[in-house]
C-alpha cells in the first residue's frame, strides 16, 4: 500500500524526490505518513482537501480484500 501511496503522490507534486511516505503500525492498524516539500504541499491537498481525500478513498477500496486497517495523514514540513 505504501508504494502505491508514493506512486500517485509523486505524479501529483513538481519535485518528486522530495516526497516520503512512512508506514507505522499503531493500534491494530497501519498509518501511511506523506510527506512532500513545502511548495507542493497544496498540490496533494487539493481543493478543499479533494485530493488528499481521494487518496484515502483509493486506499480504502485497495485494501477491502486485506485484514489491514489503514489511515492517510499529510505531514507539514
Amino acid at each position: 500500500m505504501k508504494e502505491l501511496v508514493d506512486y500517485i503522490v509523486k505524479g501529483l507534486v513538481d519535485s518528486p524526490d522530495d516526497v516520503n511516505v512512512y508506514e507505522e503500525n499503531a493500534y491494530g492498524s497501519t498509518i501511511l505518513e506523506i510527506s512532500v516539500g513545502g511548495d507542493d504541499m497544496g498540490r496533494v491537498i487539493g481543493r478543499r482537501g479533494q485530493v488528499i481525500n481521494s487518496i484515502r478513498t483509493i486506499v480504502k477500496a485497495a485494501s477491502t480484500n486485506s485484514q489491514e486497517r489503514y489511515t492517510v495523514e499529510l505531514l507539514e514540513s
